[in-house]
């Protein structure tokens, strides 16, 4: 009998022993009840509780963890419907709050998290929720920071995944920047067209200015040629007149000293006479227009006995021999 009592009392020392030791894991923290009311936290690593009177009533991790929030219909400030889907991240701050401040924590969060987008949803236009997404997870994050701070939680940072309108909605804005390209593109088009409508006459206002100049530089270029023309043909007709003089003048000179040293001169100088008369004709002649020239053939003889008597003198300039007019030698033209 007495072994039987020894027994019972090893068991329940060893049961009391070991319920006293509680081990928590690193990153968690526990509560522990005396009779009923609060007594303790436990600290990661090993405890020690007081056996039949300390319970702990409570174990959680107080690293952060994420919360998924299903999507929920909000209502805009201009009357749209859309579908909001977020997520937020927390943790548990102070773990006596977290448990003797709140039922289920969990679901306490989320109803609050549900309520504050609803809320800062509807104070926004439908176009503003899809350019202002940042500053809205801003707003929900200092809104639920606040809100569960006597709950013992720290809202870490919220997240909106996807702000989806109603089919309808969709529809209409799917039209609208539909409309909103096809103004573009005849915009774009209106633009182009007058670009090149502008080009185009900029285009022929250049060339007809550039034609213009350069008929204005083949004109100028065209009377400077002219003008050498005219100088060139000037200088040529006086320097071929200079060297027909010249040849004249010694010719002249030439015949004079042969009709003086020749007895027969005389017949001579009848005979080219004779022959200048003829050449003058024939160049006459050759023009267009008509001549008539009236020679006195009686006249003739007289001339050349004059130019004898010059060339007998021997006194005569050879170049006078020619430029002195000739007796009875007349020329007439009509056209």
């Amino acid at each position: 009998m007495e072994q039987f009592f020894l027994l019972v009392f090893l068991a329940l020392g060893g049961s009391a022993v070991a319920g006293s030791v509680k081990v928590v894991n690193q990153g968690n923290q526990a509560l522990v009840e005396r009779l009923g009311s609060y007594n303790k936290k436990l600290e990661p690593g090993l405890n020690f509780v007081v056996p039949f009177l300390d319970r702990v009533v409570y174990r959680e991790t107080i690293k952060e963890k994420v919360l998924d929030i299903p999507p929920q219909q909000c209502i805009t400030r201009d009357n749209v419907g859309i579908e909001v889907d977020a997520v937020f991240y927390w943790r548990i701050v102070d773990m006596e709050k977290a448990w003797y401040k709140v039922e289920n924590l969990q679901s306490a969060m989320v109803n609050m998290v549900l309520t504050q987008i609803r809320a800062e949803m509807g104070q926004l236009e439908l176009d503003q929720t899809f350019t202002a997404r940042s500053h809205i997870s801003e707003l929900l994050l200092q809104d639920l920071d606040v809100a569960t701070d006597p709950w013992g939680v720290k809202v870490t940072r919220v997240e909106l995944r996807d702000i989806i309108p109603s089919q309808a909605v969709r529809e209409s804005m799917e039209l609208q920047m539909s409309a909103e390209r096809r103004k573009r593109a005849a915009i774009l088009t209106s633009e182009g067209e007058r670009e090149a409508a502008v080009n185009s006459a900029r285009g022929k206002a250049d060339a007809q200015i550039l034609d213009a100049e350069a008929r204005q530089k083949s004109t100028i270029l065209q009377a400077e040629a002219e003008q050498k023309a005219l100088v060139l043909k000037a200088q040529a007709e006086r320097q071929q007149q200079v060297l027909k003089a010249q040849a004249i003048a010694e010719s002249a000179e030439i015949i004079s000293q042969k009709l003086q040293n020749n007895p027969n001169a005389n017949k001579a100088v009848e005979v080219l006479f004779a022959l200048g008369y003829l050449d003058m004709g024939a160049t006459i002649g050759k023009s267009d227009s008509s001549k008539v020239i009236f020679i006195d053939p009686r006249s003739i003889p007289a001339a050349l006995e004059g130019i004898r008597s010059v060339v007998s003198d021997g006194q005569a300039n050879p170049n006078e021999l020619f430029s002195k007019q000739i007796p009875g030698l007349e020329n007439n033209r009509s056209s």
